[in-house]
């Protein structure tokens, strides 16, 4: 299915055929080095569907897709709840694994997966991997050249008045791995993190609006349902560098004009572009010029899409070099979400455990294939 290069292609089996999978399938598809020749789900009926559709694309069985000897890389696409077991068990058959975020709903069920990685010579990867778009990496080929001085601040926000308005069986945003800050938390600390460093130290305080919710779309519309996890959470994270990011992650706010990111140094401020997108536009304002200016693009996958991370994660195994959306990034920024939810259960700081180096930026111009 994937674009034909002269070079090497690492084939591909998707475990997870859900609706982000067709995102997936269509960027994969177009990206070189990758070939996805499987896909799987419990319900074959659905990995059916869309092999009917494509006919370089096989349906099984999971169990079959981990013991394919032409796939390389598992993708897993599948719930929260069932990443560890799915990635466990594609590791277990030799497979590299890369997954939709979180790796896994908490640490103790992450930490096995990579120590087994490690011991085992096999690959994690996970995402987003949208902050290799031009959007966070050009953010990041600013700060790094030093046009805003020296970082010492960020704000972070994430507000919508809840996923139940628009899906048709969102009980599983609402349920434990779910909630705002495991749903969407990723993508904003794994641009954090990327822009600013690893993370040492959190604060935090969350709430609950609503005891239940109600679905208002699809054939289950008017069915309710219990809120298990915190809805709003707001709190400060204290990077390794001395930069202080306030975020708010929410399903409690029904309208807002905050802004997604914002970075504050010593010699000016940026406007970095919606986290959950791969491009988007870049702004600086500075000590010599305060009005906002954007900023042409000076870094990341051009055109980039769901799965460029795969394609990533193809060229390093076969090159022998890292990846960059991998597993002990995805790690960390599990340990720092986790230690947000418990720093406002306990009500004081809480330290986070572990700490990641920045992954390498991706040059301006670069191939997922070369780069």
């Amino acid at each position: 299915m994937g674009e034909q290069v002269s070079g090497p292609v690492t084939r591909v089996g998707i475990v997870g055929t859900g609706v982000i999978s067709g995102t997936y399938l269509d960027h994969l598809g177009k990206l070189p080095g990758v070939d996805v020749v499987a896909v799987a789900d419990l319900d074959l009926a659905r990995a059916q569907t869309i092999a009917d559709k494509n006919p370089a694309i096989r349906a099984v069985s999971p169990e079959q897709l981990y013991a394919a000897d032409d796939i390389e890389i598992v993708v897993n696409l599948t719930i929260p709840a069932a990443h560890a077991p799915v990635h466990q068990a594609a590791m277990e058959a030799g497979k590299h694994v890369y997954g939709e975020k979180p790796l896994a709903v908490d640490r103790a069920e992450a930490e096995p997966l990579l120590k087994y990685a490690a011991a085992n010579n096999v690959r994690v990867g996970c995402a987003p991997d949208t902050v290799l778009g031009t959007g966070t990496q050009t953010a990041r080929a600013v700060i790094d050249r030093g046009d805003i001085g020296v970082p010492h601040a960020a704000t972070a926000s994430f507000v919508t008045p809840g996923h139940e308005l628009w899906h048709p069986a969102p009980e599983f945003y609402y349920q434990p791995g779910g909630g705002p800050v495991l749903d969407m938390g990723p993508y904003y600390v794994t641009s954090l993190v990327t822009l600013l460093g690893p993370v040492r130290r959190v604060t935090a305080r969350a709430g609950q609006s609503k005891q239940e919710r109600r679905i208002h779309t699809g054939p289950r519309a008017g069915t309710t349902f219990p809120v298990e996890v915190p809805t709003h959470v707001t709190g400060v994270l204290e990077h390794e560098s001395g930069a202080l990011t306030t975020v708010l992650m929410s399903f409690d706010v029904w309208a807002a004009r905050l802004p997604r990111i914002e970075v504050h140094g010593t010699e000016g401020s940026l406007s970095v572009p919606d986290p959950n997108g791969f491009d988007g536009t870049v702004e600086i304002a500075t000590a010599a010029q305060r009005e906002w200016t954007e900023v042409p693009v000076a870094g990341g996958y051009a055109g980039a899409g769901r799965g460029v991370g795969v394609a990533d994660m193809a060229r390093a195994i076969r090159n022998g070099e890292p990846h960059r959306a991998d597993g002990a990034l995805a790690y960390h920024v599990l340990d720092v979400l986790e230690s947000l939810l418990e720093a406002a259960v306990q009500d004081q700081p809480v330290d986070v455990a572990s700490t990641v180096a920045r992954p390498a930026p991706v040059p301006l111009g670069a191939s997922p294939e070369t780069a």
